[in-house]
């Protein structure tokens, strides 16, 4: 029982020492003051502030790489079609064969973690995105292509989960919304300097660009430390031969609320139409009158101060608070947007809609880098206790990626059927989600994993 009550004090941070692990538990010190002489103390949080930053900047390169290759397709589809021949089909399977990589990364993504451990998947996606990036820069033709998009989505799927769960075992709680949230917004960062730089150079060249931050990713895994949650939850369960953590028991009552919580958010980040917006964003440009040019370039740099705000304010005002403002945002940008198509098929206000197309594509961007981007994967690394977590993280991966499948198949067929209709169908998704959060999600901030745990089991309970 005391090793128990001991280890429910995490979170903790480990620096190697020697030949063995060390693990401080910042938490912990913080609340007794610290270590006991300024001597002793001083190097030890040196080394931990140190780890901090590097596993944080891992992290973020693999989110940054995510976001690239996400939407590498919106300004490579020109220059890819011309280059190599390829047909509006081919390209089109090129640009959604991602998602069913990131579907194969969902599957496996809690098995492998659980198996392998966070440290060591970190380096299996990076694999995937050096290999994806480097068949995509030497493709000569669809199929070299597609095996590359495919496999940066495979990478792309794992990323979706261990990194913010690597993050949240490993940070203290005073900073582990702003670590995680600096981290989950290289996502927007990467897809926004995609659309910049890809407006001004060939499609193998930025392809180039994009496999930058997976070599960066490569040579900082050689200094980041396994998470010592992960390697305490290993050791249980050498001992007890025990574990929840399958796929029913996710269904059980006592998991079956963070479960609907952890779900639901995936289905809303997912269904309110953000893959639609992010790989046919010039089309939309182009049927609404705009330059794609000046709108990707819009969307980058409204994008990047929404970020800095997200990260600066998550640990102040709350997951909820910022999930909410961000889907009624959603859900404004969808309206404007499905608003300006509807002026168009009635053919009223005609100077007007090209500018309503691009103020609700830039409200929705902007809307989703802000909130819905990043934080509802930082809530589901948070919710789930580590006996169930590579189920409920495959779970909640895979709901993810089969909604963004299905947005992203099925957008050409809404749109052509009726552009107003689709977005105004978006619109409704985004606002059912601003109640749904309103409702079911839980706030975490401020609070231990252990904690989070014991107060959501707690509640159910009663």
């Amino acid at each position: 029982m005391e090793e128990e009550q001991a280890v429910a004090k995490l979170p903790l941070i480990e620096a190697e020492c020697s030949a063995r692990l060390r693990i401080s538990n910042i938490d912990n010190d913080q609340e007794h003051g610290g270590l006991d002489s300024a001597g002793a103390g001083a190097p030890v949080k040196t080394r931990s502030t140190a780890v901090l930053f590097i596993c944080t900047f891992a992290t973020a390169c693999a989110a940054f790489t995510g976001g690239c290759l996400a939407s590498y397709t919106s300004p490579a589809e020109s220059g890819i079609i011309a280059d190599l021949g390829l047909t509006v089909t081919e390209y089109s399977v090129f640009g959604s064969i991602m998602t069913a990589g990131a579907m194969i990364g969902a599957v496996i993504c809690g098995r492998m973690t659980d198996f392998f451990g966070r440290r060591r998947t970190l380096w299996v996606l990076d694999i995937f995105y050096i290999v994806g990036w480097l068949a995509i820069i030497l493709a000569k033709g669809a199929w070299m292509l597609d095996l590359g998009r495919l496999s940066l989505g495979i990478g792309f799927g794992l990323t979706c989960y261990v990194g913010p769960v690597y993050l949240a075992e490993i940070t203290p709680t005073n900073v582990r919304g702003l670590l995680m949230s600096i981290s989950q917004s290289m996502t927007g960062y990467g897809a926004s300097l995609t659309f910049v730089i890809g407006s001004f150079v060939t499609w193998r060249s930025l392809a180039i660009i994009g496999c930058i931050p997976s070599l960066l990713l490569f040579l900082a895994l050689f200094f980041i430390p396994e998470s010592p949650r992960w390697l305490d939850y290993i050791e249980n369960q050498r001992l007890q031969q025990n574990s929840d953590d399958n796929l029913l028991n996710l269904f059980r009552r006592k998991y079956l609320h963070i479960l609907i919580v952890g779900v639901g958010l995936m289905v809303v980040q997912a269904s309110g139409g953000l893959y639609g917006f992010m790989f046919y964003m010039s089309e939309i440009f182009d049927s609404a009158g705009i330059s794609s040019t000046l709108g990707f370039i819009l969307v980058a740099v409204l994008q990047i101060p929404l970020i800095v705000s997200s990260a600066a304010l998550i640990d102040k005002f709350g997951r909820r608070t910022l999930l909410m403002a961000s889907a009624t945002g959603q859900c404004l940008g969808c309206f404007l947007t499905g608003l300006s198509y509807f002026l168009q098929e009635l053919d009223w206000w005609k100077e007007a809609s090209p500018i309503l197309a691009l103020l609700g594509v830039l409200v929705y961007m902007g809307s989703y880098s802000f909130g819905m981007g990043g934080i509802p994967w930082i809530v589901v690394s948070e919710i789930f206790p580590i006996n169930v977590k590579g189920s409920a993280g495959t779970l909640c991966n895979l709901v993810s990626w089969f909604c963004s499948l299905v947005v992203s198949y099925t957008f050409n067929y809404s749109f052509s059927w009726s552009p107003a209709g689709t977005f105004f169908i978006y619109a409704g998704i985004c606002g059912f989600g601003v109640v749904f959060i309103a409702k079911l999600v839980p706030e975490t901030k401020g609070r231990t994993l252990e904690e989070i745990h014991a107060s959501l089991m707690t509640h159910i309970m009663q």
